[in-house]
């Protein structure tokens, strides 16, 4: 079965330094996959690849639904289709948590407004924020405004759904009512791809975590796998310097 997305040989460079080095990954329709990894792995800049908010290595491929990603009107394609959601919220301060959820459908899609603010309001009902639609981004919690995020990148329908490490900026108290979202959206059958500091979440929801450290895939496997029987000394190294604490 043809993957959604297909990584092919990224390398990606700084100047001198290189961050990413020859990464080949498929990532299946439906599949949840976890990247974990130190700080400086190459962890958000690979997925921040994947709908080119970094560009790469002319050698390199990404393919996500049979369009290949590059410059030009392909990217527009693409990036209609695959939802980011941000360490930072993004949010518009000047637009109701609403209107930020029907914006995206309304400029992109076409969507009518009235069609739009249907679909955000389940949206935000979804994500358990109804009751803040009419808010602005600047009065709610920041568990609340990346619920809104998350609400806002669904309302595009993604057929993938990226998160560059979505709870790190949170209040610890806020980590969790994020991560029950996530977890109920794993549910659905939607394509994830999430970098995470959170091992819980991936163990639980993941089904593949892999393992960066210096811009390449250390290791792979299911969450079993990886968490209580990893191969590599490095990826072994990795979970007692986390877990132990």
């Amino acid at each position: 079965m043809t993957p959604l997305i297909k990584i092919s040989n990224l390398k990606k460079a700084y100047g001198a330094f290189t961050v990413l080095h020859g990464i080949d990954l498929d990532i299946s329709e439906g599949e949840v996959v976890c990247v974990i990894g130190p700080s400086g792995s190459g962890k958000s800049t690979l997925i921040r690849c994947i709908n080119r908010l970094e560009a790469f290595s002319d050698e390199s491929s990404i393919i996500v639904d049979g369009v290949t990603v590059g410059p030009g009107k392909a990217l527009a394609k693409v990036r209609a289709e695959v939802g980011m959601v941000f360490q930072s919220f993004n949010l518009f301060p000047h637009l109701t948590v609403l209107k930020n959820v029907m914006l995206a459908p309304m400029r992109v899609r076409g969507a009518k407004p009235a069609e739009a603010e249907r679909k955000a309001r389940d949206l935000l009902t979804r994500v358990g924020i109804a009751t803040q639609a009419e808010k602005y981004p600047g009065k709610l919690s920041g568990g609340q405004q990346q619920r809104v995020a998350i609400a806002r990148a669904l309302a595009m329908e993604p057929k993938v759904m990226l998160f560059d490490e979505p709870t790190s900026a949170l209040d610890p108290e806020m980590v969790g009512e994020v991560l029950d979202v996530m977890k109920t959206l794993a549910g659905t059958g939607v394509t994830m791809v999430v970098v995470t500091h959170e091992m819980g979440f991936a163990r639980q929801v993941a089904d593949r975590v892999i393992f960066m450290d210096g811009g390449r895939i250390v290791e792979q496997g299911t969450p079993s796998e990886i968490f209580d029987n990893p191969r590599e000394d490095r990826t072994r190294s990795f979970l007692r310097s986390v877990l132990d604490h």
